[in-house]
């Protein structure tokens, strides 16, 4: 009598952008832990190298992609290769993002685009360049990283805000346009995260934004990764087009 075989699902291939540090650095390090093979991306090879590392030495699979997400064309490229050179990409988060905050009367013409080019084009580019792949495997995950930002405004940020506001309606057209592929589409919006940029803040005013909270603590890069981790999961088929917002109860949106 013969035996039946059985062929294991492959490992899933994420790709994760501004993996360097960060909330980006936690959502690799979750995706890792949970069992995917992470390509790492940024502009530098030595901080990814470090996330690696850490990765490796857990346990995990990982490599690093060093390519600037502002340069559209070298970009595309680059996930594209990710692509042929697993046969497949499974889940896509895009993360990459960069402040040059200012008044909008004083916001200089290269201080909008830099920044909608950073924090939108980009997550418009990897989705097209790696759309393709996860509609011939018939399944993938699609995670722009936002901000409440996006959803109430900020003074001082009108292009971040705005760039992480195309990222919500960026989300739902995706969703609808993939989701007969098998492929999910969602938009995590932190709030107040504990970060390298954040930690030099006055206790001051670190009490006035957890004032505003429901829960009394600042986030952190795992509370972000948590929730990536359940919308790029099989079982979160049937959640896309949605803005997630991961904020404490600020927003409440």
């Amino acid at each position: 009598m013969s035996t039946p075989t059985t062929t294991a699902t492959p490992r899933r291939i994420a790709f994760v952008t501004g993996a360097s540090r960060g909330i980006g650095r936690a959502i690799a390090l979750r995706l890792a832990k949970d069992g995917r093979h992470v390509v790492l991306v940024s502009r530098s090879e030595g901080p990814l190298k470090d996330v690696q590392h850490a990765i490796e030495a857990a346990g995990g699979a990982a490599e690093v992609l060093a390519v600037d997400v502002g340069d559209a064309a070298a970009f595309a490229k680059a996930v594209e290769s990710v692509a042929e050179k697993h046969g497949r990409l499974d889940i896509l988060v895009n993360n990459a993002g960069i402040t040059k905050d200012g008044l909008a009367l004083r916001m200089s013409d290269e201080d909008w685009d830099s920044v909608l080019d950073t924090n939108l084009k980009s997550a418009f580019i990897a989705i097209r360049a790696g759309a393709r792949a996860m509609m011939k495997n018939r399944f993938g995950r699609i995670v722009n990283i936002g901000s409440t930002s996006g959803v109430v405004g900020n003074a001082g940020q009108a292009n971040y805000a705005a760039a992480k506001a195309g990222l919500m309606g960026l989300t739902k057209t995706i969703a609808r346009e993939l989701g007969g592929k098998g492929i999910t589409c969602n938009c995590i919006a932190p709030g107040f995260i504990e970060t390298d940029m954040t930690k030099d803040l006055p206790q001051q005013v670190k009490d006035g934004v957890t004032a505003l909270m429901a829960i009394k603590r600042l986030g952190t890069g795992d509370d972000i990764a948590a929730a990536v981790a359940y919308v790029t999961s099989d079982e979160a088929g049937f959640l896309t087009g949605q803005t997630i917002c991961v904020d404490g109860g600020m927003t409440m949106c």
